[in-house]
């Protein structure tokens, strides 16, 4: 079986790869995943099953139970949390249901191997004064700091998720209109738009560059590495993360503030304004509508306001 298992997990990436075109990150994360219980069935000795299609609910359970005993962190009594499991859960589900696209059929369905219950979780996201009080600290009068400066500004006015800001080009914005196309996750196209504000300060940092490199945001410390157009000049997720948490130390804010609790911002403030929910969904580039729906829990200041200016007047 372990053979056997090891060939239809790489034929599930593969196909993960090649006809559902996942992101590389995605396709990455599903072999990481499904990695997992292959080391998982080796360590057990899981070969007396001949085949994938003899797979049971007696091989996955004690799988499950390895899940939630997994420590990422031994000193400091670290689990898995349940949602990470459930990604692991997610991953051998698809594989199943490749199997039986392609004819295994195991004994188990993919809905049998039910995930575990999270928490709900709300999205963490700043006000418009916080927004300002973050947005208002780099330095513009240093390249870095107008860089920052652009960053933020372009964080907040667009809702692009890190990997996207991070993987943009000179080129892909039209500096006129303020308008540009991002493919997100599921390989999904969609439209970016920048405000005015945003714009000008992007106008801004481009203009106190002196190189013609390729990507957008670039380093402007360590050791000049200007071959393939400047390519490994380009910030790394991690480093627009450094970005984000540093002015929002410096802006005095207490909870943890990443470059997603600004995508966060932007779409709470689309809605706090009236926007339509499947208008942000378009604009996050959101698959479900239920991915979006996590942030109508700021229509409720505006129900409370509604009622109150309506239903009280019975008092």
């Amino acid at each position: 079986m372990i053979k056997e298992l090891d060939y239809w997990i790489e034929q599930f990436v593969l196909y993960l790869q090649v006809e559902r075109n996942y992101s590389p990150l995605t396709v990455r994360n599903y072999q990481a995943y499904l990695g997992e219980f292959y080391d998982f069935l080796v360590r057990q000795g899981k070969i007396d099953i001949p085949t994938l299609a003899n797979l049971t609910l007696e091989n996955i359970d004690p799988y499950r139970v390895f899940l939630s005993n997994k420590m990422l962190n031994e000193r400091q009594k670290i689990f898995l949390s349940a949602k990470t499991q459930n990604y692991y859960l997610i991953a051998l589900r698809g594989l199943l249901r490749f199997l039986i696209k392609k004819g295994v059929k195991p004994k188990i369905t993919p809905d049998q191997i039910t995930l575990a219950k999270t928490s709900p979780h709300l999205p963490n996201f700043l006000s418009l004064d916080e927004v300002e009080k973050l947005l208002a600290g780099p330095d513009v009068a240093t390249l870095s700091g107008m860089r920052d400066k652009a960053i933020l500004e372009v964080l907040f006015s667009s809702g692009l998720r890190v990997s996207e800001l991070v993987g943009l080009n000179r080129d892909s914005i039209n500096l006129k209109s303020g308008e540009f196309s991002v493919v997100g996750k599921g390989r999904k196209v969609r439209l970016v738009f920048l405000s005015p504000r945003a714009l000008d300060w992007l106008k801004k940092y481009l203009l106190m560059r002196e190189d013609d490199w390729k990507p957008l945001f670039i380093r402007h410390k360590g050791k000049v590495i200007s071959y393939n157009y400047g390519e490994k000049m380009r910030l790394s997720i991690r480093s627009i993360e450094r970005i984000v948490r540093k002015y929002a130390l410096q802006a005095g804010l207490a909870k943890k503030i990443t470059p997603h609790s600004l995508r966060h911002s932007f779409a709470t403030d689309l809605l706090s304004q009236g926007a339509d929910i499947r208008a942000v969904q378009e604009l996050l580039g959101h698959k479900n509508l239920a991915t979006t729906q996590i942030y109508t829990h700021v229509t409720n200041k505006r129900l409370r306001d509604v009622y109150r200016k309506f239903h009280s007047l019975r008092d």
